[in-house]
């Protein structure tokens, strides 16, 4: 299972709405290095963890709106788990960057190296 199988919804709620993102965007990061053939188990396990850190960001959110946004989201992501496509990873990785302001300034660096 996860890693953070284990991590509690008071410990993931310490943290901000901006850090909850960026948490869920470094494990998109780690994901969107493995779309080679011989890395299926290593996203797939990449995957799980982005799951289960947009679950508990959204029952940590006190916001209706981004509620609705991050379930909207997890279920195109949870597409990609089961059937990775690289180009669909490159856009729900955008898309979550421009969920918080903090991480939104993140898209020139994590973006720049994925475009064609």
């Amino acid at each position: 299972m996860s890693q953070h199988a284990s991590l509690t919804l008071e410990r993931w709620s310490a943290f901000s709405r901006d850090q909850q993102v960026l948490m869920i965007a470094n494990e998109m990061n780690r994901a969107g290095k493995l779309f080679g053939p011989g890395d299926r188990e290593r996203l797939r396990n990449a995957y799980e963890r982005v799951l289960r850190l947009a679950d508990l960001t959204t029952e940590a959110q006190p916001s209706r709106s981004l509620r609705r946004e991050l379930r909207r989201w997890r279920e195109l992501a949870a597409g990609v788990y089961l059937e990775p496509d690289e180009a669909q990873h490159r856009a729900l990785f955008r898309a979550l960057l421009l969920l918080t302001p903090v991480s939104a300034k993140q898209l020139p660096l994590l973006m720049a190296e994925r475009q064609p």
